[in-house]
């Protein structure tokens, strides 16, 4: 069979040499978890599944939505021969919760976790030319408190909450490394001062070692630098640019440079060599903007939670993930909020190439550490600052990020003690800022927000009214405690109007996050799942009118840096999407486009 998702899962970070493990495993639901006692690591399994597919996706070839509380995967690969004496290693991008790997029997790595990726090390138990018998077991209880984004805790999906996922859902793959080799990058833009700053963590280093990294472009080789690389764990290189090869990064001119990155031995011979890439481009905070390059953009951003009618969270096709980044910048969007779980590094690669800003996100919908409101809530853990650190370090250098935030909308108002939820917010807000110092961030979208110095402030509102819309945003927060809590939503009075959930607005760059999600859908047939906020137009011309006005009212607003419009497609149920959940045209995106981009703009750019 073809292999699926077979493109390179790493683009910012490549190897010549590399084997996918995407394709037919064999498989077994485990339902109560009672694998490891029964030997199931050591026999074969009674069903197939196609990788990198979750067992609840048409793709994977199972299709089933029960409760999954353990899966095993079982698979026997042969080490190409060519790979001589270097380490193996084994890659998983996403694996959905809680993973054991085994390799010829032997146990080579667990990892804690549905969105950040993890690598096994197999030296010592797997080498060239052999075949290795690869075992994974993924636990993911419906019961316990973890970070799962939008996956529903009951039986089926609703409302804004879908299908499951479970094991793995992202790709599967093998790695040939020296005994030293070079570790992910960290590379960090200096526009005003037209430098890169490469951090290059080593693994296992040694006397003698040199680092070389060389910037080039179109026109060949920019600047090259070079360092000793055996005192430290990650040594550090500045590449200089020339004045006139400087060219940044933006929206209207997406330009990367090119990295290669190259470790030598005292002799000038090649270790280890990798190859990634760069744009320049500056994040900056000027009272209540926030600058690009130091200008102001305004964000248009569109909520995208990345699911698929044939694959939930993980792409039918990497053409899939560009094709939904082409559509939103085809209805007038300049980037997204990437909504309720860490999206592919394949995804934040296209949105590189093309010039799309996004908000790096963790899928941790509703946390609540004093009881759930509705069964499905999730309590947040130590294991939400773990993970998110794991993000962060995987996500840093792309120039497609321009913001990070790691909770949304915390279901717990602010009370005189200090919570989990207090803590966990806290830490994963540090974690952030400790990781990254070059780029905002926001403590909770949404609410609530609990820390007092956050880089940035903002509210959900989901007000279809224009006219009570624009009153409830005149004058940003200051004196409206009510846009930082879920009154918008129709809940009942005792969760909202009498407790205070979010910390007071401080002046910090302020912005709608999340906002308009109108409802539209004129096929809808009596008794069928159709859900989206508040009323639905009832006409199309409605809607249009709707759409503008509420957009209008932000961006006319000299107080707002930008908006996040819910949403980007229909998902199942939740049928509010500019497409539809197959990516079908809704409406004449001429006039979505602008709405939010005004004609004159348009014509300006059609031109160009």
């Amino acid at each position: 069979m073809t292999v699926p998702r077979s493109e390179y899962p790493r683009p910012q970070f490549t190897r010549p040499d590399w084997l996918c493990l995407n394709g037919e495993w064999q498989f077994e639901v485990d339902a109560s978890d009672s694998g490891l006692e029964r030997g199931l690591t050591d026999r074969a399994l009674n069903s197939k599944i196609v990788v990198p597919f979750c067992p609840e996706s048409k793709l994977s070839g199972i299709e089933d939505h029960n409760y999954h509380n353990a899966v095993w995967y079982r698979r026997e690969v042969t080490i190409p021969q060519e790979w001589g004496d270097k380490r193996i290693l084994l890659h998983f991008q996403a694996v959905d919760y809680d993973t054991t790997v085994w390799v010829n029997g032997i146990e080579v790595g667990r990892h804690r976790g549905g969105f950040a990726s993890f690598t096994c090390d197999l030296h010592g138990v797997a080498v060239p030319g052999e075949t290795a018998t690869i075992v994974v077991r993924a636990r993911d209880s419906h019961r316990q408190p973890q970070a799962r984004g939008k996956q529903s805790r009951k039986y089926g999906p609703f409302g804004a909450i879908y299908v499951r996922t479970t094991g793995i859902w992202q790709t599967v793959w093998l790695e040939p490394v020296p005994d030293t080799a070079l570790r992910r990058p960290r590379i960090t833009p200096d526009v005003a001062n037209g430098v890169f700053y490469l951090e290059q963590p080593l693994t296992r280093g040694k006397a003698g070692l040199w680092l070389k990294a060389t910037l080039s472009d179109a026109q060949g080789d920019v600047v090259t630098a070079e360092c000793r690389a055996d005192l430290d764990l990650a040594p550090r290189l500045t590449l200089v640019i020339p004045e006139d090869r400087q060219r940044l990064w933006s929206i209207d001119d997406p330009h990367l440079y090119n990295l290669e990155i190259t470790l030598l031995d005292s002799k000038g011979n090649v270790v280890d060599q990798v190859t990634s890439y760069a744009g320049l481009r500056s994040v900056a905070i000027d009272g209540k903007a926030v600058k690009i390059n130091g200008e102001v953009v305004f964000q248009r951003l569109v909520l995208d939670q990345g699911y698929y009618p044939d694959g939930l969270m993980t792409a039918p096709s990497d053409e899939a993930l560009r094709a939904d980044i082409e559509l939103s910048m085809a209805a007038g969007f300049n980037g997204a909020r990437l909504h309720q779980k860490v999206f592919e590094e394949r995804f934040l690669y296209h949105a590189d190439k093309l010039g799309y800003i996004v908000w790096g996100e963790f899928g941790d919908w509703g946390c609540n550490w004093e009881g759930p409101l509705d069964g499905d809530h999730q309590k947040p853990n130590a294991a939400y600052i773990t993970e998110w650190l794991e993000v962060l370090e995987r996500d840093y250098s792309h120039p497609a990020i321009v913001g990070w935030c790691p909770l949304n909308e915390t279901w717990q108002a602010i009370t005189d003690g200090i919570t989990v939820l207090d803590d966990v917010t806290h830490g994963m807000y540090l974690a952030a800022k400790a990781m990254d110092t070059t780029r905002p961030v926001l403590d909770a979208s949404g609410y609530a927000h609990r820390v007092l110095d956050a880089d940035i402030y903002d509210s959900h509102d989901y007000t279809q009214d224009p006219d009570s819309f624009a009153a409830r945003h005149a004058g940003l927060a200051e004196d409206k405690p009510y846009i930082n809590g879920p009154d918008s939503w129709g809940l009942p009075e005792r969760f909202v109007g009498t407790m205070a959930w979010s910390i007071p607005y401080r002046g910090q760059p302020y912005f709608v996050s999340e906002f308009g999600g109108i409802w539209w859908n004129p096929k809808v047939k009596e008794g069928e799942d159709s859900w989206g906020y508040g009323d639905r137009p009832k006409t199309i011309e409605e809607f249009y009118e709707r759409f503008d006005r509420l957009c209008a009212i932000l961006l006319d607003d000299p107080n707002m840096f930008g908006y996040c419009y819910t949403q980007l497609t229909d998902i199942l149920q939740e049928q509010n999407g500019i497409y539809t959940y197959d990516r079908a045209v809704k409406f004449d995106m001429a006039r979505i486009r602008a709405a939010q981009v005004r004609p004159a703009a348009i014509e300006m750019m059609e031109t160009e």
